[in-house]
């Protein structure tokens, strides 16, 4: 399993975030290769060779890097192809209004060719119907969280529920984790 953990813009300064991932992985014990980023958009507005660095020096450590609420930001279509990430997620605002209106799925179903197309994983957030989820799996979407699978957890309730399994597939019970592999 995954641990996800959102990334503000300024945790990147001065090459600060490399160091204290690296001080968590060793405390923790984790293997980096269960740490995964999520990156904002909003980080591609601010680019330079510093914080280009730091994604590289991540990334060959093993985390996982993701970008997170794609298509939301300004971000510029070159950096998926330069910049060494993992997967991206499809910002929920396009998930609500799938199937069915016409601009957004052809936004969603763009989003996942061109995902694959970049050897990109895709994480669709805010699936909350049953239409969403068979959408986005028919359109090769292999992973999702939201609603449909669960609401938020504390962490206690959390560790129980994975303590009592783990489930890949469709979630056929409401103590299932919120995200799930699609396919």
């Amino acid at each position: 399993m995954t641990l996800a953990v959102n990334v503000s813009t300024r945790q990147f300064e001065g090459r600060r975030l490399v160091k204290t991932v690296e001080q968590a992985l060793s405390r923790s014990g984790l293997a980096a290769e269960y740490l995964e980023l999520e990156i904002t958009e909003n980080v591609m507005l601010v680019m330079n060779d510093e914080l280009r660095s730091s994604l590289d020096s991540l990334r060959s450590m093993g985390v996982r890097l993701s970008l997170d609420d794609f298509g939301t930001g300004y971000s510029s279509l070159s950096y998926l192809a330069q910049l060494p990430f993992h997967s991206l997620k499809i910002d929920q605002s396009f998930v609500s209004k799938i199937p069915g209106q016409t601009g957004d799925d052809q936004i969603v179903t763009t989003i996942l060719a061109l995902a694959k197309g970049l050897n990109l994983e895709v994480v669709a957030e805010g699936i909350e119907t049953r239409a969403q989820y068979d959408f986005l799996r028919e359109h090769g979407c292999e992973f999702g969280q939201g609603y449909l699978m669960s609401r938020p957890q504390a962490a206690d309730q959390l560790a129980t529920m994975l303590a009592r399994q783990f489930v890949r597939g469709w979630p056929d019970r409401p103590a299932n984790p919120g995200f799930w592999r699609l396919t």
